[in-house]
């Protein structure tokens, strides 16, 4: 079974922002990091490891002929939009900015900054660019998923747990995903006689009342869609899926490492590492403008084989083949 191996952040532990000065007769060059996370962040921490790698790859020499600021700015959206005003004000050459709760403030500051996003979901609805093979704005980069994975999630729980007919769907109704994602969930549920409603993940207390309302019939299950506030969240929400013996399915790896019963979704690390070429390329004079936004070339799909026996599940064999990872 493999095991995947987080990339070291450049050897060890780093200083958070990367700042030095260019060596001299040598041209600095300023890049702008805004995260919707904590500094303490694992899944964060390897995200920008392959960043930063993959910048080094190219050549660029961090801290003397690049210079890296990255913003922890927290899931908190005000505490986003202070720092994405902060970067733009500061004018670096281009700015990284992961997932729609950072790309929209980083865009209402500035439309002159080159803006590369390692992931968003739904670009051209949420008016970030306008077109996919031609963005025509200063923001390009790569998208998370598109709407219909929220059907492959819901076939997923269904095949893992055949007995759920009613799943909770945790939600950040606040964000774009969070709604059009729900919409195709519900759209198919019907499809494979199975009830959904829609659970708002900024609310702690109705999370909690959620998960005791599914938690006492052997039908229940639930779904966590991507956003800012369930990364943050992942131990809690793993652990309640634990706890109360519900069958989940997450978006992330990070949530099956946690605990979390399985996940399916983009290799977020490989989108940073990807990332990289698009800033390279904005550093050496091509505009976000005419490079097109990508979509994710390598899904993982992730499954906790001990969470499943202690939820009383046999993983079928196809499920089994098909996993990128098993952890045991």
């Amino acid at each position: 079974m493999r095991r995947r191996k987080f990339i070291s952040l450049l050897g060890g532990a780093v200083a958070w922002p990367l700042v030095a000065h260019a060596q001299q007769g040598e041209p600095m060059r300023r890049v702008g990091v805004l995260l919707p996370a904590t500094a303490d962040d694992a899944g964060f921490q390897a995200r920008v490891g392959a960043f930063l790698q993959g910048l080094q790859q190219l050549g660029w020499r961090i801290g003397q002929n690049v210079q890296v600021d990255i913003r922890w700015a927290t899931p908190d959206a005000e505490v986003v939009r202070r720092h994405a005003v902060e970067l733009a004000a500061e004018a670096p050459h281009v700015i990284l900015a992961f997932g729609a709760s950072t790309v929209g403030p980083m865009l209402q500051a500035t439309r002159k900054v080159p803006i590369v996003f390692p992931a968003a979901a739904d670009p051209v609805g949420a008016d970030f660019v306008r077109s996919l093979s031609r963005p025509g704005g200063n923001a390009t980069g790569f998208m998370s998923f598109e709407y219909g994975i929220g059907g492959k999630w819901l076939e997923l729980l269904k095949e893992i747990a055949p007995k759920v007919t009613r799943v909770a769907v945790l939600r950040d109704p606040a964000i774009p995903s969070g709604i059009g994602i729900f919409g195709v969930i519900q759209a198919m549920a019907a499809s494979l006689r199975m009830e959904v409603a829609q659970v708002n993940l900024r609310d702690a207390a109705e999370v909690e009342r959620a998960v005791l309302e599914f938690a006492p019939a052997p039908t229940g299950g639930f779904i966590v869609t991507a956003s800012p506030l369930a990364d943050v969240d992942r131990g809690r929400l793993a652990k309640l899926a634990a706890d109360y013996k519900l069958p989940a399915v997450y978006y992330d790896r990070s949530f099956a490492a946690a605990g979390g019963l399985v996940s399916y979704g983009p290799d977020f690390v490989d989108q940073f590492r990807r990332s990289a070429e698009y800033v390279d390329r904005i550093l050496k004079g091509e505009k976000p403008a005419d490079l097109p936004v990508q979509a994710p070339t390598k899904y993982e799909l992730v499954l906790n084989l001990k969470t499943a026996k202690a939820l009383g599940l046999t993983v079928s064999p196809s499920v089994l083949a098909r996993a990128d990872e098993v952890i045991e």
